[in-house]
């Protein structure tokens, strides 16, 4: 419990005190993000948060946390991480180069550190995962949630606070249901927490800092690792649709805008103001609101899957397929009403 509680406390508290001077340096060498079409900023705005996000957790978890080889591959994939999100935030870099990046960063924590999903735990009908397709699909999930959580870093305090959320529901798991190596993640998954937290200080209301993708590639990578060891360990039995209802926003935000893209001819990965926080800010809808919202729909979803996690884990998964759709159109109809 006390490593735990420094964990957190350390991180926030380099974060808190670390972002005033990043501001300063960033005005200063004008390391600063332009407003665009997409952006719903209207200033110029230094986005290099996640440099004082990673200097609180990589320092908390090296000082209080006790961590094994798992945690070390993690760690070296997040360093990895850093610097290219870093490049990219100061330097634009292509697609293909962040892309590159990911999969080597992937590569280090599902080879080296043989973490991957080996059971679906009955979805479709599939228990144990054959070896080559739980090297993929772990792949696929590490690569598609690390860029889920990047797509939705578009409002002020948006990706912290949904950050946040996924982390204390993961660590909940991972601290009151101990099972053999839990407790590193659950120091880690607060070591994150104390370090976004600390950036929100500065970015939940009209920011003066964004996370840009030094952070959000790092947060969006460990929740990955966070999902996949919640569903190995086993703390439900339909372990996978938990997890899933767990990072609901950027999941259904990330396939909505992909769907809507294709539906219209485009290509999935082609920018846009189709994300749910611009239908929402369309809808004139203040920053915090849509914060609040988002995050307490993030919880009810998942309250309601966890409270059904005694079904089948088939019946889950449509159960939240349809909460799915019914939110999707809901969007819709506010996109339509206010356009």
């Amino acid at each position: 419990m006390v490593s735990s509680i420094l964990c957190f406390l350390w991180s926030f508290l380099i974060s808190v005190f670390a972002i005033p001077s990043i501001i300063n340096v960033a005005h200063r060498k004008q390391l600063l993000d332009e407003p665009n079409l997409r952006t719903v900023h209207m200033s110029l705005t230094p986005r290099l948060g996640g440099v004082a996000i990673f200097a609180g957790f990589t320092s908390a978890l090296t000082i209080f946390g006790d961590f094994d080889r798992e945690i070390q591959q993690i760690i070296a994939g997040c360093i990895i991480l850093f610097f290219i999100g870093l490049k990219d935030d100061i330097i634009t870099l292509s697609t293909f180069k962040k892309f590159f990046v990911q999969v080597l960063a992937a590569g280090i924590v599902v080879f080296i550190g043989d973490i991957r999903i080996t059971n679906f735990h009955g979805f479709l009908g599939w228990h144990e995962v054959p070896f080559g397709i739980s090297y993929a699909f772990t792949f696929f999930i590490i690569i598609g949630i690390t860029n889920a959580v990047n797509l939705i870093d578009g409002l002020d305090g948006l990706a912290g606070s949904v950050t946040v959320t996924i982390c204390l529901i993961f660590c909940s798991f991972f601290y009151f249901q101990p099972i053999a190596n839990s407790m590193f993640y659950a120091n880690l998954a607060l070591a994150l927490a104390g370090g976004v937290v600390g950036f929100l200080r500065y970015n939940i209301h009209k920011a003066i800092i964004f996370m840009g993708d030094t952070g959000s590639l790092v947060c969006g990578f460990l929740i990955s690792i966070f999902a996949i060891k919640f569903i190995e360990f086993g703390y439900v039995p339909s372990g996978p649709a938990v997890s899933v209802s767990v990072l609901i926003i950027p999941v259904v935000d990330t396939l909505r805008v992909f769907i809507v893209r294709i539906l219209k001819g485009q290509s999935p990965f082609s920018p846009d103001k189709n994300h749910i926080h611009h239908v929402l800010k369309a809808a004139g809808l203040q920053s915090i609101y849509i914060v609040l919202i988002l995050v307490a729909v993030n919880i009810a979803v998942f309250a309601l899957i966890f409270s059904l996690s005694f079904l089948d884990i088939n019946i889950i998964m449509a159960i939240l397929t349809f909460v799915s759709v019914i939110f999707c159109l809901v969007l819709e109809w506010v996109k339509k009403s206010y356009s």
